[in-house]
């Protein structure tokens, strides 16, 4: 995200988990030694959800895929079992973020 080479995605209920999760390991680490939450607010693109139809396998995996369906996106990035056994739902492909590196890595 930081060298342009992803752009991200959230809806205003995605943003609210990230919010909550954030809180919780401020809480555990005071001093993250990773990128703060407040430079991903102001980089994230916020779009609409998309309307989804019926409900997938977790529930609480629907509001990512609502996100990247009215996105456009190509790719989801996840470890969750749940999103990944979906494997191209919708067409987006839903990749590990191990994935996703190694794919940018061969892309320079």
């Amino acid at each position: 995200m930081a060298r342009r080479k992803v752009i991200t995605f959230a809806t205003s209920e995605t943003l609210g988990e990230l919010r909550q999760l954030a809180n919780e390991l401020a809480y555990k680490c005071p001093n993250p030694p990773f990128m703060t939450p407040e430079w991903y607010y102001r980089k994230v693109t916020v779009v609409s959800p998309a309307p989804l139809g019926k409900q997938r396998r977790d529930p609480k995996d629907d509001p990512y895929l609502a996100c990247a369906l009215a996105a456009r996106a190509q790719a989801i990035v996840s470890r969750d079992e749940d999103l990944l056994v979906l494997e191209k739902p919708f067409g987006i492909e839903i990749v590990t973020p191990r994935e996703l590196l190694v794919r940018l890595t061969r892309s320079r």
